[in-house]
């Protein structure tokens, strides 16, 4: 909700086994970059995330980590969901450039 709020104000987005479901309605709203990741044993929340994909009117994308449940607690997932996280915010926020 408070990056349909916030506008050009937010930079890029991410959420990590988020439950976008409770922010439907402004979803279009969003114009930061946005990253949807779940685990691939947390098909609830797959789910509501591949409605919250659609939902979107800005760049996107949802990754979908095997083998974890909803926490990421299984060995390597967490791991995989800080490598997605880095790459997201350094291409979108502009991390690293000189």
């Amino acid at each position: 909700m408070a990056a349909a709020e916030r506008g050009n104000e937010i930079g890029a987005v991410v959420s990590r086994g988020g439950r976008p479901d409770l922010a439907f309605e402004v979803l279009d709203h969003v114009t930061a970059p946005t990253l949807l990741i779940v685990g691939g044993y947390d098909e609830q929340v797959i789910e509501m995330n591949k409605t919250a994909l659609a939902a979107l009117r800005c760049e996107k994308r949802l990754e979908i980590i095997p083998g974890a449940t909803h926490l990421f607690e299984e060995p390597g997932t967490l791991d995989r969901v800080v490598e997605l996280t880095t790459d997201w915010f350094s291409r979108h926020l502009g991390a690293g450039e000189k």
